[in-house]
């Protein structure tokens, strides 16, 4: 072990990936992070079992001669019991992503999977850095650096703030470096299937006869992409489809008709589990259906509008898409049964079907 200096504080180069922990052979806890940005003093001890870390401050801000008269300030207060009141030091970005996604009343098992997917694929080199050390400009840098796909920045960004503000809960740690962050302006497309026959002329001739019905069951359901490719034949029952977990967090279930049936005849049989299977995937799923004109979200937004222009009320609409009620009485006292809700199913799927044979 190198004694801490300030030549080798200066010297010592930062990482390419990670955090290097460089630890001084006089002063015994002080230690220096360095990581791809920045250098940072700590303070850390086995107390009670438990090692316990305090943040002294940041090279050069924090000298190294500083830096070691802190140190030994924390070990004479430490040693007389003190340090039974300091907290442990901040998690890793990849702590403390665990530790929000290890919460019971989370969302479905896709959000935490695509959480771990952005993280990985986006913070790679921050998952082992403290919280404490990812600053303000790096995540502004982070945010810039993405703004190709201004979605995807705001969407992985505010990840990065929940499970910050999560961890805020048990550490002593600031407000979210995140507001330092200008968000991007995000406009939807919006876009609908504004000609159905078109659409069933296209969906009729992709290449998969698999890809045909989930689109033709996503345009006639309103179901999420998602929700449509995870969908088991355990959940499909004679008059409804129950999604055990959904975006909102809570189950769902969707009036079906015989229509729907139909649609999905040419799936029976195909695979035990899945409605709709695919052999290129280990588990038997299908993950990517052919693209077409329009997106499987298109599908959902037509599902919506074309209820709207049959005279379905609003709210009725979005019973049928699983969105959370506004107002306090639609979210805790409001729970329409299925059979309440059949008959505004049976009315978009007979004005579908009207629109896209003619």
């Amino acid at each position: 072990m190198p004694k801490l200096t300030e030549t080798f504080a200066r010297k010592v180069p930062q990482t390419k990936s990670g955090t290097d922990k460089h630890w001084d052979s006089e002063v015994r806890g002080l230690v220096l992070f360095v990581g791809k940005k920045a250098k940072t003093w700590y303070y850390q001890k086995d107390v009670g079992g438990q090692t316990r870390r305090v943040l002294i401050g940041r090279y050069p801000v924090i000298t190294a001669e500083v830096a070691r008269q802190t140190a030994l300030g924390f070990a004479l207060e430490w040693g007389r019991g003190a340090g039974k009141q300091i907290q442990i030091g901040a998690p890793t970005l990849q702590v403390a992503m665990e530790a929000y996604l290890a919460r019971p009343k989370l969302r479905s098992d896709t959000h935490k999977l695509t959480m771990r997917q952005q993280f990985e694929l986006h913070l790679k080199d921050w998952l082992r850095l403290p919280l404490d050390e990812i600053t303000k400009s790096m995540v502004v840098e982070r945010h810039r650096f993405l703004a190709a796909t201004p979605s995807t920045a705001n969407h992985l960004l505010k990840y990065f703030r929940t499970v910050w503000n999560h961890a805020r809960r048990v550490h002593d740690l600031p407000e979210s470096p995140t507001l330092a962050i200008e968000w991007y302006d995000e406009q939807p497309a919006g876009t609908i299937i504004d000609d159905l026959v078109e659409w069933r002329h296209e969906i009729e001739g992709l290449h998969n006869p698999i890809h045909t019905v989930f689109y033709e069951l996503l345009l006639f359901t309103g179901l999420r992409k998602t929700e449509a490719l995870t969908l088991e034949w355990r959940h499909v029952h004679e008059d409804r489809i129950h999604l055990p977990m959904t975006k909102n967090g809570r189950s769902f279930d969707l009036p079906i008709l015989q229509l729907h049936h139909e649609i999905l005849a040419p799936m029976k049989g195909l695979h035990r589990q899945w409605v709709f299977p695919s052999p290129k995937r280990t588990d038997g799923r299908l993950s990517a259906p052919q693209r077409m004109k329009w997106s499987p979200h298109a599908h959902r937004r037509t599902f919506a509008t074309i209820a709207m222009e049959a005279g379905i009320l609003e709210e009725v609409v979005g019973r049928l898409l699983n969105h959370t009620p506004l107002s306090i009485t639609g979210q805790r006292y409001v729970k329409p049964s299925l059979d309440a809700l059949r008959p505004a199913m049976q009315t978009v799927c007979k004005e579908l079907s009207f629109r896209s044979s003619r």
